[in-house]
């Protein structure tokens, strides 16, 4: 079942680019973009990927980890991550099971779909974001709602 705005973000832990593990309860007291993509180093991907690394400062400032999740192995990540010049976490999912969890569908059931949440500093997805082609929209509009999350 997909998780919805308002939701409590579940709990995981996944090891990143460099193999160490990283848990979701540790970002707790601060916003997170997470964001579910399909694979390292293709176009789309490499795209919203880059978008996110262009406006990384911009979400810092704004209070907010951003961290990708895909399929791929932390050795995959790790090359992407160099070959990008990406300063966020890149998470390894192999078996889906986050994704499952999230219930971040796939694009007729065979690509892995492209989905941002944006979750607030006590856990709660404050906003979903689910557009397989318009990359640099995920980036746009999590950094909206982190805006309008500031105002408040």
């Amino acid at each position: 079942m997909a998780i919805k705005v308002g939701d409590t973000a579940p709990d995981f832990t996944l090891p990143n680019q460099n193999g160490a593990s990283v848990n979701l309860q540790n970002y707790r007291g601060k916003a997170v973009v997470l964001y579910f993509y399909p694979k390292d180093d293709t176009p789309g991907c490499t795209a919203e990927s880059c978008a996110f690394r262009d406006q990384y400062e911009v979400f810092k400032s704004a209070g907010a980890e951003v961290i990708g999740i895909s399929g791929d192995s932390s050795e995959s990540h790790q090359k992407f991550a160099t070959k990008y010049q990406l300063p966020f976490t890149l998470l390894s999912d192999k078996g889906d099971t986050v994704r499952n969890l999230y219930g971040a569908k796939t694009m007729m059931g065979l690509v892995p779909g492209r989905i941002t949440y944006v979750i607030d500093d006590n856990g709660k997805i404050k906003y979903i974001f689910d557009s397989m082609f318009n990359f640099k929209g995920h980036v746009e509009e999590a950094l909206k709602v982190l805006q309008g999350m500031r105002s408040q």
